[in-house]
């Protein structure tokens, strides 16, 4: 196009091309949304009954959610950039929490946040990292604990005490027991339908279980719905702390009910039962929540103490006797001991060998 034409305003073809098509575009302003902040307190209240079943676990999470809410000041966002997640868990760690512990609460931060990134309510998320966690001494009672406590909680309550037999011997879960019905319990089997993997599992039970079983408390003549509904679990843990400083182990933070799921496994693997069945008793979604207890399975080590201890062969060697280190080709490179013989005969000449 000539700058003439240009300058008296005149239209190229290609300008009416460009202009035909533009034409036809369209606009849909209806799909155009707000873009809209929100506090973390928000989002966990829309979605913690979508996320979370009612239970010990959505309680915890519900104080895990609290606290970041408070760290963060109740700040509003439409995104949860990188630096907001690393400055929090640096609050986390400055306030003592253990990378155990952070994982926990991140893992709730990073189910909700992914929620609402899917129904749109924030437009981008930061990159969830594993802490790495040390792997910390598991703690289980022995035998004569384990008497002493639950002779202290039986004189409090005997629901309490079916309770803690039933739960050392089948390494349930406290929110598991609390949950079975009758139904769940079959001959010499019990079944656990709600579960924190969501994985049913089903075991046999022990003799004593049996028992404490067919003890459990009639009202009124009827029975209640399960064997252990009579208890909630704030009932049972303030028995077992009364217990507990009762036979003197109140400074010993790590004796909690759970121990009992610990005792249980212990007990198991100390019994040469292989790892990949105490998983499936446990109901462990994957093999390495069950590999912290691998370390007590001693017995199959016992025959490296035979080999260690085994004379050396230079030990062996002045007596002649054969060692377990010696190999072939050193036995083939030894010299080999002379054997004594008889001395030749000599002849004499003019003599014959035959004997007349």
């Amino acid at each position: 196009m000539s700058n003439e034409a240009i300058q008296e305003g005149e239209p190229s073809g290609l300008f009416a091309v460009f202009s035909s098509h533009a034409s036809n575009i369209k606009y849909n302003y209806s799909k155009i949304r707000e873009v809209k902040s929100y506090r973390i307190g928000e989002l966990f209240s829309a979605y913690r009954d979508i996320l979370w079943d009612d239970g010990r676990h959505k309680y915890n999470v519900s104080s895990f959610i609290g606290e970041i809410d408070e760290i963060l000041l109740g700040e509003r966002f439409s995104a949860f950039d990188q630096g907001t997640l690393d400055g929090l868990i640096g609050t986390l760690r400055q306030r003592g929490n253990s990378n155990a512990t952070i994982n926990r609460k991140m893992a709730a931060l990073s189910k909700l946040l992914r929620k609402a990134h899917k129904m749109g309510d924030i437009h981008s998320l930061p990159e969830f990292r594993r802490q790495k966690e040390r792997a910390g001494r598991i703690r289980f009672l022995e035998r004569d604990e384990e008497a002493r406590l639950f002779a202290s909680i039986r004189s409090r309550s005997e629901d309490a005490y079916r309770l803690s037999i039933f739960l050392v011997d089948t390494g349930c879960r406290l929110g598991e027991a609390l949950g079975l019905i009758w139904n769940d319990i079959q001959e010499h089997r019990v079944s656990f339908w709600i579960t924190k993997s969501g994985r049913s599992r089903t075991i046999p039970m022990t003799e004593r279980v049996k028992e404490v079983i067919k003890l459990a408390p009639t009202t009124e003549g009827r029975r209640p719905k399960g064997p252990f509904t009579a208890l909630s679990q704030a009932q049972y843990r303030a028995i077992w702390n009364e217990a507990k400083a009762e036979v003197g182990l109140a400074a010993d933070d790590q004796v909690v009910p759970h121990i009992l799921r610990h005792t249980c496994a212990s007990r198991l693997v100390q019994g040469g039962i292989d790892i990949r069945r105490v998983q499936m008793w446990l109901g462990h979604q994957t093999l390495s929540m069950t590999m912290r207890y691998a370390h007590l399975a001693t017995n199959d080590l016992d025959g490296c103490v035979v080999v260690l201890e085994a004379p050396r062969h230079d030990e062996t060697a002045n007596t002649g006797e054969s060692s377990v280190f010696s190999s072939p080709l050193t036995a083939l490179s030894s010299p080999a001991k002379a054997k004594k013989s008889k001395p030749a005969a000599v002849k004499t000449p003019g003599k014959s060998s035959k004997v007349q």
